[in-house]
């Protein structure tokens, strides 16, 4: 009988064919990718286009992080609430960061 510390063996494998087994199930090699692996990204500001052909109206729906949440229904208000979801998004200090000497929207 051993008291003190004992160098780990390799289990024999369950198929009785004399192989050890290399790892213990459910334990992942250490060099396989993480799959959830993240890079600390965010969506912070959506556009939600409709357009659903000839004879339909098309809309949209620009909402953001910050609390915006806008819908604008008809060809020309769609494309004056696209162009004004592009400003929103250099303006929004939820997008980026303010900078000193700039006014936050």
């Amino acid at each position: 009988m051993t008291t003190g510390p004992r160098s780990a063996e390799p289990t024999p494998a369950t198929d009785a064919s004399g192989a050890p087994k290399v790892v213990a199930e459910g334990v992942l090699p250490a060099l396989r990718s993480d799959p959830r692996w993240d890079d600390g990204r965010r969506p912070v500001a959506w556009l939600h286009i409709t357009a659903p052909g000839r004879g339909a109206t098309p809309s949209v729906r620009s909402w953001c992080s910050c609390g915006r949440d806008l819908f604008a229904a008809g060809q020309r208000r769609v494309l004056a609430l696209i162009a004004d979801h592009e400003q929103h998004r250099t303006d929004c200090s939820h997008i980026t960061p303010v900078q000193e000497g700039r006014k936050a929207a």
